[in-house]
C-alpha cells in the first residue's frame, strides 16, 4: 500500500495518474495546502520542503521499513522503477523520457505557476509579470508542439515524461495560449485524456475543490506564510 500525501493541483495530479496507471493500491491522505497542513511536524518528516504530494511506500522492492518520497519527479521515478513500467530500459530512450521530465520540473512547472501567479493570485495587476510568464509559457507550448510531430507521446512510449506534463499542458487556455496554435500539443492532451486511467486520476480529490476565488488566508499560506 502507498500513501499519497495529495490535494488536487497538477502536480498532485502527476502521480494519480502514475498509481492508477499501473494499478498500485493507495490511499488518498489530504494535505489542504489553503490551510496550512503542508506545515505540520507530521508533513515535513516526509516532505521537508513543505510541499505536496509526498508519498509512504509500506511494501517498497527491497521488503524493508517505509520509503517516503517527495517530490513529484522523483516520485515517479521512484514509482516506475518499483514497477518496471513507464520508463524505457534502454539507454536512448531512458535518457530522452528523464530529459523531458526535467524538462518539465525545471521549466513547465515553474513558469507555468509563476503564470498562474501573475494572472490570478496576486494582490495587484503587474503587466510586466503577466507578460513575462505568459510569454514564456507560449514558448514552452511551442517547444512541446515541436517535440510531438511525428510523436504520439513525448519521449516514444507513454511514459512519466506525459505524465508529469499532462495536468499542466492539460490547462494552457487558462495561461492565455490557444490551442489552435499548439495542434499536436492539443491532439496530445485530447489523446491522453481519453485514457481511462487518466480520467480517474483526474478526479481523485474532486471533492476537495472548491469554485471561486482563494480566500486572503489561503493565498498567504499557499505563498510561503505559514499559519499562526
Amino acid at each position: 500500500m502507498i500513501d499519497l500525501h495529495f490535494w488536487p493541483t497538477p502536480n498532485g495530479y502527476k502521480i494519480t495518474m502514475f498509481l492508477e496507471e499501473a494499478a498500485l493500491a493507495y490511499r488518498v491522505v489530504p494535505v489542504n495546502i489553503g490551510r496550512g497542513e503542508q506545515f505540520t511536524p507530521e508533513f515535513l518528516a516526509i516532505s521537508p520542503n513543505n510541499r505536496m504530494p509526498a508519498i509512504v511506500d509500506h511494501d517498497p522492492s527491497d521488503h524493508g521499513a517505509p520509503i517516503s518520497v517527495f517530490e513529484s519527479g522523483a516520485i515517479l521515478l521512484y514509482l516506475a522503477e518499483k514497477v518496471g513500467r513507464f520508463l524505457p530500459t534502454d539507454v536512448r530512450a531512458k535518457t530522452e523520457a528523464i530529459e523531458w521530465l526535467m524538462w518539465q520540473m525545471g521549466g513547465v512547472g515553474p513558469m507555468f505557476g509563476q503564470a498562474g501567479h501573475f494572472l490570478f493570485y496576486a494582490p495587484e495587476k503587474i503587466a510586466y509579470g503577466v507578460d513575462r510568464y505568459t510569454k514564456e509559457v507560449g514558448r514552452l507550448c511551442g517547444v512541446l508542439d515541436r517535440r510531438l510531430e511525428g510523436r504520439d507521446f513525448v519521449a516514444g512510449e507513454y511514459s512519466i515524461a506525459d505524465m508529469a506534463l499532462y495536468p499542466w499542458v492539460k490547462l494552457l487556455e487558462s495561461y492565455q495560449q490557444k490551442r489552435a496554435d499548439f495542434p499536436r500539443v492539443a491532439a496530445w492532451v485530447d489523446r491522453l485524456g481519453a485514457r481511462p486511467a487518466v480520467a480517474r486520476a483526474m478526479e481523485v480529490g474532486s471533492e476537495h475543490k472548491k469554485p471561486g476565488p482563494l480566500d486572503e488566508e489561503a493565498k498567504k499560506i499557499l505563498f510561503g506564510q505559514p499559519p499562526r
